[in-house]
């Protein structure tokens, strides 16, 4: 059938609610037929007018990194979820976090839940990558150094302020994989403390990172 295959066509990326309507020119009530597909699972609504394919339509699997980018943007995927994706944590992530220059904010779907956390426009520009899936799509995400300073940042009450609680910090609360450091770019972690922005605990962080390459 046309409309299925042209449906098909969006792939895994999400896509709009005006992305749909040139191929539902022939109904009446295309709003109708938008509603059936999300009711047979055909579709999955992210938030109002942004949806993926149902896993019937998709030929390949949902890439979480590139649905965060869309769903809530400008945004990187950053904190647990990308601590999780460097493997420099052994817990699985659920949550999809992200940080975003604008509001923060959350969204519980189908496919998970999505949190965005604000960042000044001063930090939010440093150590973010462009990588992408195995189907090509690209998505941004932080770096490992990148995504560990957005974590002392963002963490609250976070009271390590010298070298010896920040160590603990990293190897007994985050449980951080020692051997990473060795590969861990040291300037990125000064570019983060030049900002300004939690300068004790970036100063013993800069440190930690110093002993343990």
């Amino acid at each position: 059938m046309e409309i299925e295959r042209r449906l098909q066509a969006f792939g895994s990326v999400p896509f709009s609610h005006g992305a749909l309507l040139p191929m539902l020119s022939s109904y009446r009530r295309p709003n109708d037929k938008i509603a059936a597909w999300l009711a047979s699972g055909d579709l999955m609504q992210l938030r109002r007018g942004l949806y993926v394919l149902g896993s019937r339509h998709r030929n390949a699997a949902l890439s979480l990194p590139v649905v965060a980018n869309v769903l809530f943007g400008p945004s990187y995927v950053s904190l647990d979820f990308a601590l999780g994706w460097h493997a420099l944590i052994p817990e699985d992530v659920v949550e999809i976090t992200s940080v975003t220059t604008r509001r923060t904010c959350q969204y519980d779907t189908t496919i998970g839940r999505f949190s965005y956390t604000h960042l000044s426009a001063d930090w939010y520009g440093i150590g973010v990558r462009m990588l992408q899936n195995p189907e090509g799509l690209s998505f941004l995400i932080a770096s490992p150094e990148k995504a560990l300073c957005d974590k002392v940042l963002l963490t609250r009450k976070l009271q390590t302020l010298g070298v010896a609680s920040m160590r603990t910090y990293l190897l007994e609360d985050l449980r951080l994989d020692p051997d990473a450091f060795s590969a861990f770019d040291l300037g990125l972690f000064e570019q983060c403390l030049a900002t300004g922005h939690k300068p004790q605990q970036l100063t013993a962080l800069c440190r930690v990172v110093r002993d343990m390459r």
